[in-house]
């Protein structure tokens, strides 16, 4: 079977035309963080219950889905968490799907904490690119939002190892929360400013049920760019590099890149090509899904790679998800699954 194409010869798409091109996968619902916007400590305190090491996803279940995934289409791979450094073994994971899937773009999202520690072996691994979440780089707020009194300055330690490792450049994602770091703003465009990064500021959004999320603390992405003018920095714009890339790109002076992500008020659902595994083994097609659908038990009774790919490729044909687009017109009460699950 031809990578882009069904058993059939007719490409994958969902009920709005779009295919099937990048899978998330969770490795571990577990993070050393309790950042406010995703697992606010008095949600995920000492009692809350995470998944047990049997109910994750096992590697070689993860390396034989990336395998799957890869023949209907997809040609990015992200690894996520929770902090996908907390999950044991992650380099020799990194390197079973690398060889799985040598020709799709393999990449990680972290909260930075443990990179210095696993950059240079990341790199050896065959990572492709790193993403870092940093909301701000002044102590006061970073550890205020983390709320595990961790300090900025090892994570941009760890920034910088992963640098010196290769990874240039490195994405650094800024969810930005009003009244919370919007001073962060220029902080971090001027101190990330230059070629080796490239920093994305994200609307606040409503991913999960924990974070109280409220329209009111959403900076919009118009706000950000304004703030980012009238700081003496000029945006040049940027075009995208893909269909469905879901930040405005813009260049800086001094060579670096800046992007800003409007997923509350300006939403890019039609062009959404990312379906999402969870690390219990569930597949979601949308950030803030209700419910995803089963590949753990299938994969644990016998199902065949066949089997498992028709599944994909049913719940994938039948998608119609655009939750930004619809946001506030629908009183459904379904709570949505917390982004701790499945990653950003």
């Amino acid at each position: 079977m031809r990578k882009d194409m069904l058993i059939n010869g007719t490409p994958l798409s969902d009920r709005l035309g779009r295919s099937l091109r990048d899978l998330r996968i969770s490795v571990t619902d577990r993070c050393n963080f309790r950042c406010t916007y995703c697992m606010p400590r008095e949600v995920f305190g000492p009692g809350y219950q995470f998944l047990k090491r049997d109910d994750l996803l096992t590697f070689e279940e993860i390396i034989r889905l990336a395998g799957i995934f890869d023949a209907l289409g997809t040609n990015k791979i992200r690894i996520t968490g929770g902090e996908p450094t907390l999950r044991r073994g992650l380099n020799d994971l990194v390197t079973a799907i690398r060889q799985k899937v040598p020709t799709t773009e393999l990449a990680l999202t972290t909260n930075g904490s443990r990179l210095a520690e696993f950059a240079y072996g990341l790199s050896k691994a065959g990572l492709d690119r790193i993403s870092v979440s940093l909301d701000a780089i002044d102590e006061p707020t970073f550890q205020k939002m983390n709320d595990a009194f961790f300090p900025a300055g090892d994570v941009i330690h760890g920034i910088e190892a992963a640098v010196s490792a290769g990874f240039a450049p490195i994405k650094i994602n800024a969810v930005i929360r009003r009244g919370v770091n919007e001073h962060a703003i220029q902080d971090l465009a001027e101190r990330f400013s230059g070629p080796a990064h490239i920093v994305r500021f994200v609307e606040y959004m409503d991913v999960g049920n924990s974070n109280n999320w409220q329209m009111t603390d959403v900076v919009p992405a118009a706000e950000i760019a304004a703030r980012l003018e009238s700081s003496g920095l000029p945006l040049m714009p940027l075009p995208p590099n893909y269909i469905g890339e879901v930040a405005r790109r813009y260049r800086t002076p001094t060579g670096g890149e800046i992007g800003i992500i409007s997923s509350v008020t300006q939403p890019f659902c039609r062009d959404c090509h990312r379906a999402r595994l969870s690390s219990d083994g569930h597949l979601y097609t949308c950030l803030f899904a209700s419910k995803g659908v089963d590949l753990r038990t299938p994969l644990r009774s016998g199902a065949t790679d066949e089997a498992i790919s028709d599944l994909i490729a049913s719940v994938w044909s039948n998608r119609e998800d655009r939750y930004s687009e619809i946001r506030g017109s629908t009183a459904d009460p379904s709570p949505k699954v917390e982004m701790s699950l499945i990653g950003g």
